[in-house]
């Protein structure tokens, strides 16, 4: 079964570790804490940074949130990181459109699909990373 791409969890975890460890950003601190390759966390910073979540600067402490915790969704960060290809978490295949079942599938199929996407962007908008950070295991 494939899954959701792992970016997302890994920008939830960039995104919490920036926020809580401000004196700790570099990409390998950032990479340790994350336990994945310094290239990832770079790659999904630039996603992050391209999305206006983080401001990168090279040295010491460099990163910051560019919002504050409970202004940054979890819906911010799953498009931050394309996690939906081109917008659509579901992908179709190609039947033939002669058989009886091909013909109309996707159609009705995607229409429930859709609702399953929305229902769970309108969950994933409210939770923000304050939420994540708050709770009392994390830290």
């Amino acid at each position: 079964m494939k899954q959701i791409s792992s970016r997302f969890s890994i920008a939830v975890h960039i995104l919490s570790y920036v926020s809580c460890m401000p004196e700790q950003c570099t990409g390998d601190d950032i990479a340790d804490s994350v336990n994945c390759n310094p290239v990832i966390v770079r790659k999904i910073m630039g996603m992050l940074k391209k999305a206006g979540l983080v401001e990168v600067r090279a040295g010491i402490g460099g990163a910051h949130l560019t919002k504050s915790p409970e202004e940054i969704t979890l819906l911010d960060v799953y498009r931050a990181v394309d996690v939906a290809e081109n917008n659509q978490l579901f992908g179709f295949h190609n039947p033939v459109p002669a058989c009886p079942v091909g013909h109309a599938v996707n159609t009705e199929l995607s229409m429930h699909l859709k609702a399953a996407q929305d229902a769970m962007e309108q969950r994933l908008n409210q939770v923000t990373i304050q939420h994540i950070i708050a709770q009392p295991q994390l830290l």
